[in-house]
């Protein structure tokens, strides 16, 4: 099946192909779905291989919907980001401020509060995975494991958690952290769930029509896990953490919006414009790393001055990577429908053409 182009694309059509045919052959066996969105400059194009699902489904286009996983952290970023810029809340709040009427927040036993910021850095020092979780998953680990960890359970762990270092002093990555994130953006927010704030404050004004958290989305890619095809991922507990899930076309939306933030006044509003520009900024260096972390992003600095940023996902049916560099205008994002392995390097090839698309001279 040819690629697709995307918005703006002409006489220049194989522009982006051999980088696709490059991220197919990384993503393996497994996966029948690779899409490739690129932008550089004023250059965009969608490019889409496979199909849906393994030797059946329709073709995958620059519509299909792939899941996320931990690219949704960089949505829950911008939605504090957001709420921050109208008034609604402030990044050194302290989590208590926000919790839900009724909720026990974690034990600190050095320093504290907690505040909304280091949920954004992981520095909270709250652990990678909730009390409970665990137990709650067994049933289901290589398809679905975060299934049966619902909100009721994720307010019992919060209570039953002991932070016992400083808040603030440590990174550790926590997908805790960001889904406790997402469920206060939501209470700040007044809305009625992640997912509605989410489509009002940020897919409608940049135009995301595809994206969603509804694991029932149409023109979906069936997820894949060493050849065999997968329910559709469900996170009810921690949606802040892994619940999203978004087409090429419409990431390249999403990462052109960071590209030209200035551009909120007019486009999409004044508060998201700032946002996506509060994102941006670097809060801290990584340990044993030159990287910095901005509010979920990674931040890489290269030898010429370009700024990398970066964040990649996976499912158990998924992998996926977005990327951006602001001095060349470059966003990638790449997307298959196969689960992370040891075996396939689809997120490394991903980030790899980045890398290429961020340096090349304008032209190529």
């Amino acid at each position: 099946m040819p690629p697709f182009d995307g918005p703006g694309r002409g006489a220049d059509a194989p522009w982006g192909e051999a980088e696709l045919a490059e991220l197919v052959r990384s993503a393996g066996q497994g996966a029948s779905a690779v899409t490739l969105a690129v932008a550089r400059g004023e250059r965009q194009a969608v490019r889409c291989a496979g199909r849906v699902d393994r030797g059946a489904g329709e073709p995958c286009t620059p519509d299909t919907v792939f899941e996320l996983g931990s690219i949704t952290k960089t949505f829950t970023a911008l939605l504090l980001a957001d709420l921050a810029a109208r008034g609604e809340l402030a990044l050194d709040d302290p989590v208590e401020r926000h919790l839900p009427a009724g909720w026990r927040p974690a034990e600190v036993r050095r320093g504290g509060p907690i505040r909304l910021l280091h949920l954004a850095t992981h520095t909270s020092g709250l652990p990678r995975l909730p009390p409970g979780l665990l137990t709650s998953a067994v049933a289901a680990w290589n398809s679905n494991p975060y299934a049966a960890y619902d909100e009721p359970r994720l307010r019992a762990g919060l209570a039953r958690t002991v932070v016992r270092h400083r808040p603030g002093e440590r990174f550790g990555y926590s997908n805790f952290g960001v889904g406790l994130l997402g469920r206060l953006v939501t209470e700040a927010g007044r809305g009625s769930g992640y997912a509605e704030l989410l489509a009002e404050r940020i897919c409608r004004p940049l135009g995301m029509r595809a994206t969603t958290c509804s694991p029932d989305s149409p023109h979906r890619a069936v997820g894949h896990r060493r050849g065999r095809p997968l329910p559709p991922w469900h996170i009810p507990g921690l949606p802040g953490a892994g619940a999203v899930r978004a087409s090429g076309a419409d990431l390249l939306r999403y990462l052109c919006a960071h590209l030209r933030p200035g551009e909120g006044g007019s486009a999409y509003g004044k508060a998201l414009g700032d946002a996506l520009r509060e994102v941006q900024r670097p809060r801290l260096r990584l340990p044993h790393s030159g990287d910095q972390l901005c509010l979920a992003w990674n931040h890489r600095r290269t030898a010429d001055g370009r700024d990398l940023l970066f964040h990649s996902g996976g499912t158990r049916g998924c992998t996926t990577l977005i990327a951006f560099c602001p001095q060349t205008a470059t966003a990638v994002a790449a997307l298959c429908n196969a689960g992370p392995s040891r075996r396939d390097n689809f997120a490394q090839a991903a980030y790899d053409v980045f890398k290429r698309f961020a340096r090349a001279p304008d032209g190529e």
